[in-house]
């Protein structure tokens, strides 16, 4: 199993507003429809009002793989663009 913690640093002030974009444009419910998507949701940390944290888990790194070509994906690396000043990926193999 993969297991990704993907915290956004959003630009000040922008991160509801990212979030609702994500989903609006149904990234989260597409991601978790995907093939070997075990788990993935977003959390707002109650002490920093500019991070949104995703933690995601796949069955193997082909599932990962597959993931990373989907549109949905592509989208969110645009909306990132516009909301997200950093991104830190932790990235766990069990």
């Amino acid at each position: 199993m993969i297991v990704l913690n993907v915290t956004y640093k959003c630009k000040p002030q922008m991160r509801e507003e990212f979030l609702e974009m994500i989903m609006a444009d149904g990234i989260d419910v597409s991601s978790r429809a995907e093939e070997g998507n075990i788990k993935y949701d977003y959390y707002i940390p109650i002490d920093n009002d500019d991070e949104l944290l995703l933690v995601e888990k796949w069955r193997d790194e082909d599932a990962l793989a597959v993931h990373s070509k989907q549109p949905h994906f592509a989208n969110l690396g645009k909306m990132k663009k516009d909301f997200v000043d950093d991104t830190i990926i932790e990235k766990y193999v069990l």
